[in-house]
């Protein structure tokens, strides 16, 4: 159990959590309440799914660097960094990158293994302020990108220009230079516009930090977040372009 992670979640832990016994670490519940066809609830330290599969919570390994998070984590290092919504203060601190940080074995249960030939089928056409984008269907992220559009329509109209063209959702392809998938592989990420956006990969180190660079309005983020999907601009290695659906990180009922 992570304490500052517990400390944000308490205001928000309002939802029932009758499949989660009490001694649940808040981070598993946040998996049950936003993926309820997915999990049964919580046993011991293995998490439990509907059809009976069980993942172990934890793998014992504490006090990981932050290497060894993005490499090798266990289901409970997802929740390392807190992601918050809303518009930010100050930039992310070094190396917080909450969601960048992902259990493998569990997404490719949720989605499917694209290099299976398990993602293509659950695929979708979603229609994006231009044109069509295909986003899976699998724990309704397609419909909520369908409601994203839907308030991101509502914005003035100099807004577009940052979210048209599309730079991509769905590409099955590991993250450049690592041996990890990207939320891309699982058809459950979108880029929006490379016009406007800031990598940090793109910039160069000062002091060895990456300075924070960010153009996208706030109220394009806000959008993305209301209906699950977080944010590659709040992560110290940021990828403004970016937002995937990961209900999990977010306050709220089921995505």
């Amino acid at each position: 159990m992570h304490p500052i992670r517990l400390a944000l979640l308490l205001p928000f832990l309002t939802f029932t959590l009758a499949a989660v016994p009490a001694t649940a670490d808040p981070s598993v519940a946040d998996l049950i309440r936003a993926y309820p066809e997915q999990f049964a609830g919580i046993e011991g330290n293995a998490l439990v799914w509907r059809d009976g599969t069980r993942m172990a919570i934890s793998d014992g390994v504490a006090d990981k660097d932050f290497d060894t998070l993005l490499d090798r984590p266990d289901i409970d290092d997802m929740f390392v960094f807190p992601y918050r919504p809303g518009p930010s203060d100050a930039p992310p601190g070094h190396n917080e990158d909450p969601g960048r940080i992902r259990y493998e074995p569990l997404f490719i249960k949720m989605y499917g293994d694209c290099e299976a030939g398990e993602v293509g089928p659950k695929l979708r056409d979603v229609a994006w302020l231009k044109g069509r984008v295909r986003l899976t269907t699998a724990n309704g992220a397609a419909d909520a990108l369908e409601a994203v559009v839907a308030d991101l329509r509502n914005l003035p109209p100099e807004l577009t220009k940052y979210l048209v063209p599309s730079a991509g959702t769905y590409n099955c392809r590991r993250i450049a230079g690592t041996d990890r998938r990207s939320m891309h592989a699982y058809g459950a990420a979108i880029d929006i516009n490379t016009k406007y956006a800031d990598y940090w990969m793109w910039a160069k180190p000062v002091d060895g930090a990456y300075p924070y660079r960010n153009r996208i309005p706030d109220a394009i983020v806000a959008a993305f977040e209301r209906h699950g999907f977080v944010w590659g601009g709040k992560w110290y290695h940021y990828d403004t372009m970016h937002f995937e659906y990961r209900p999990e990180l977010l306050p709220g009922p089921a995505g």
